[in-house]
């Protein structure tokens, strides 16, 4: 083989998951002794021990991967049930932890891993992280940083193409008057959502109208405020393109609560298909990133850093897609009206 085999060369080699690999490295329990010998043939005929000295070298282990949340949001949730399900089956525990937000000045991260790493967890999967340039001997990877990329690992969806194609699927009913409630101005990703709306505006040889950009913060009152102004005036749009899911889902309440059919009179679009997202009796239409998928992946790169080997990404960019339900239709004849 050409190259340095890794800890996936093993895994293909025996038959089993890198997880698999890891148990029977370390000595774990879990395995099979007739697995645990096929991983061990596969380790010496791939000459993948000095990777194995490597990181028996930090040998002082906790058996413990930490999930940093700032909130438990729907967003994190999805990404935690990701990290767990990657994590369920290897010999690692999961800690989720939310630590104080009081006197933030250095970012809650930092405080997190000062209590934490060493001690407790043996690395830490950060979910949208204010700073990635927190000190620690542990691996570290960011899921969704607030920054963008570092030399951290990090893992986000393509929030830039998710918006084009949600502003794009508004555009192709016809819609020409369409509004846009913003995400978190901090949020590089809520950025990249506005770029890819006004983006797709200018293909289509539209104008950005500033009077139809509100911001709605990922909260849920600031959201109810930015739409009823929206849907109040004579010129109303006739299409919302949200943020986030949940702020698309206070965009209808309002809606609703003003008389305005949707999408009879109003289309509505969201983003990150939450798990609300389909269950509500008017499914939405919305953008959807691979939450879970971001909590497994992030994961994956964890145990990789934990067995000493190099990354072959340092930045993952996961795929999004367009999912219609019920939220969206035509432009109506008499739009505004």
């Amino acid at each position: 083989m050409s190259g340095r085999t890794t800890i996936h060369d093993v895994a293909k080699a025996a038959g089993v998951s890198v997880s698999t690999v890891s148990k029977a490295v370390n000595g774990r329990y879990g395995i099979a002794d007739a697995t645990v010998r096929r991983v061990l043939d596969a380790v010496r005929e791939l000459g993948y021990e000095s990777s194995l000295v490597a990181s028996s070298m930090r040998a002082r282990r906790t058996g413990v991967i930490g999930v940093l949340l700032a909130d438990f949001e729907p967003f994190s949730a999805e990404i935690l049930k990701g990290v767990g399900a990657a994590v369920h089956d290897t010999a690692f525990d999961l800690l989720a932890y939310s630590g104080s937000h009081q006197g933030a000045g250095e970012g809650w991260e930092r405080r997190s891993l000062s209590r934490l790493s060493g001690t407790l967890i043996d690395a830490a999967i950060m979910v949208t992280p204010t700073i990635v340039n927190a000190a620690t001997e542990i691996p570290v990877v960011a899921v969704d940083p607030h920054t963008g990329r570092a030399d951290l690992p990090t893992v986000e969806s393509d929030s830039f193409g998710g918006a084009l194609t949600a502003t794009r699927h508004l555009l192709e009913l016809g819609h020409r008057r369409i509004s846009f409630l913003g995400g978190r101005p901090d949020l590089r990703s809520a950025g990249l959502r506005d770029a890819g709306y006004r983006r797709a505006l200018r293909d289509a040889g539209l104008p950005v109208d500033p009077d139809l950009i509100r911001p709605g913060l990922y909260e849920w009152q600031t959201t109810r405020d930015s739409a009823r102004v929206l849907l109040a005036g004579p010129d109303r749009p006739t299409a919302v393109f949200a943020a986030n899911d949940l702020s698309a889902i206070a965009v209808i309440d309002v809606a609703r609560e003003m008389g305005i059919r949707v999408p009879e009179d109003l289309s509505v679009i969201g983003f990150d298909d939450v798990p609300e997202a389909s269950r509500r009796a008017q499914p939405l239409t919305t953008i959807q990133q691979p939450m879970r998928r971001l909590g497994s992946v992030a994961a994956e790169m964890v145990f990789s850093l934990l067995a000493g080997e190099q990354l072959d990404e340092l930045h993952v960019t996961l795929p999004t897609r367009l999912v219609v339900r019920g939220t969206t239709a035509p432009q109506p004849e008499s739009p505004g009206r």
